[in-house]
C-alpha cells in the first residue's frame, strides 16, 4: 500500500492508504476525504477532484493527457501544479505523495 497525504485548504491533514494501480481520487473517495467530490466517478469529465501536487512530486506522477488538460479549464484557481486526482495513477514511487485540495472545492 502507498500512503497519500491530502491537505485541506484550512490545513487539516488526511493520510490515507492507496492501492497500486488505482487513482489518487479513488483513495480520497474511499476514505471520505472532504473536497474531493469526484462527481463523474473518475471519467475525467467534471474537475471536482482537482488537486495541487506538491512540487517535489511533480516529476514522479504520470504525465497529463490532453483530456485532463482540457478539463482543467473548468476548474477554479488552476496553477502549474494542478492535476485531476482521477488521472494520477498510484504506484510504489508515489508513497508519501502530498496533494492540497483547492479552497474552491469546499
Amino acid at each position: 500500500m502507498v500512503q497519500i497525504t491530502f491537505i485541506e485548504n484550512n490545513g487539516t491533514v488526511h493520510v490515507v492508504e492507496a492501492t497500486n494501480g488505482g487513482t489518487v481520487m479513488e483513495a480520497a473517495t474511499k476514505h471520505n476525504v472532504p473536497g474531493i467530490d469526484a462527481d463523474c466517478g473518475g471519467a475525467c469529465a467534471c474537475a471536482t477532484c482537482h488537486v495541487f501536487v506538491d512540487d517535489d512530486w511533480m516529476g514522479k506522477i504520470n504525465p497529463m493527457g490532453t483530456m485532463e488538460e482540457s478539463m482543467l479549464d473548468f476548474a477554479e484557481g488552476v496553477k502549474p501544479n494542478s492535476r485531476l486526482s482521477c488521472q494520477i495513477t498510484v504506484n510504489e514511487d508515489l508513497d508519501g505523495l502530498v496533494v492540497t485540495i483547492p479552497a474552491s472545492q469546499f
